[in-house]
């Protein structure tokens, strides 16, 4: 008995800053609950990585995107998850909070269809039912537009559009009260590992079709700028430890069973295709083409060029 208490007091002495140091900074981030980034944050917190490079993570769990965007906005927290279009608006709004862009993933969504659909291209949507995930504003929603007018469609008129929640689309396809659904990536990989729908193309088609690189990362970490310029070394420890884990997690399957039950994955395919889909939309670090594409596809979504983020609002490993 003496022995195992001595053993975890040691492990204890391990892991705890040594007496009379300095304590380690925090940093506190909102995530869904049940969002995928969360997944690499528990793996983050689990291995250690964030003391390894000399800080703490805080994970403050979150029910949806707008207490996640509060908590940031409020201050109560140090940064969140948030996507390209929420940051840019919060820039052209002209608030204090102006967001500095950390890339988290690459994956973006797509256009998911009954296995027997006929549906292969952008064209074929027209006079369709389309299910769309996260309201008129979603990025998903704005490049499908974008790529069908300059096929000369307008789909917002030649479509029957439908805005709902994810899992309730989901519901809707498998129903075939809907024809095609422009939803996230991970409800996307749900739907096809559990049979019955397939993919017509993927968001970063679009991208391609609209001449930009097919890989941006258009989710990231944001941090107000006033903060995130006070607290540059923290956000470098802290892209350090994202990138391990997220190697890590592409390299050893066995740390996802840890993962396993945040992913509410029913099954092994469910559970196969998850995993597959976040390792596939690991992001590549930004540099000046990747910033100007995203910058560009700001553009194309609606975004005045006199309204556009600068560029030094777009993180960059090591400067």
């Amino acid at each position: 008995m003496l022995l195992a208490f001595v053993g975890c007091a040691s492990a204890l002495a391990a892991e705890s800053p040594a007496a009379g140091s300095d304590p380690l900074p925090v940093l506190t981030l909102s995530v869904l609950q049940f969002g995928t980034a969360h997944w690499e944050l528990e793996h983050l917190q689990r291995r250690q990585l964030d003391r390894a490079q000399g800080f703490e993570l805080k994970v403050r769990l979150v029910a949806d995107l707008p207490a996640s965007r509060l908590a940031v906005a409020s201050g109560s927290v140090d940064g969140a998850v948030g996507d390209l279009l929420w940051a840019q608006s919060r820039y052209a709004a002209g608030t204090p909070y102006l967001y500095l862009y950390l890339p988290f993933s690459a994956q973006i969504g797509e256009i998911v269809v009954a296995s027997d659909s006929t549906i292969e291209q952008v064209a074929d949507l027209a006079g369709k039912r389309i299910g769309v995930a996260g309201g008129p504003e979603s990025l998903g929603w704005l490049l499908l537009q974008q790529v069908a007018r300059q096929q000369g469609i307008d789909l917002a008129r030649e479509a029957e559009v439908q805005f709902a929640a994810p899992p309730l689309l989901s519901q809707a396809l498998r129903r075939g009260q809907v024809d095609a659904l422009v939803t996230y990536w991970h409800f996307a990989a749900r739907l096809r590992a559990e049979g019955g729908s397939r993919t017509a193309f993927a968001l970063a088609d679009l991208l391609q079709a609209l001449d930009l690189n097919p890989d941006l990362p258009v989710l990231g970490y944001v941090f107000p700028q006033t903060w995130a310029a006070q607290h540059r070394v923290l956000l470098d420890q802290f892209e350090r430890a994202l990138r391990q884990g997220k190697t890590e997690l592409a390299d050893t399957p066995a740390y996802w069973d840890a993962i396993r039950p945040l992913m509410r994955a029913e099954d092994d395919a469910v559970f196969a295709a998850l995993r597959a889909g976040f390792v596939e939309g690991t992001p590549e670090p930004l540099n000046a083409e990747r910033i100007a594409d995203l910058r560009r596809l700001l553009t194309l979504t609606g975004t005045k060029p006199a309204q556009l983020m600068p560029e030094s609002l777009f993180f960059r490993a090591g400067r």
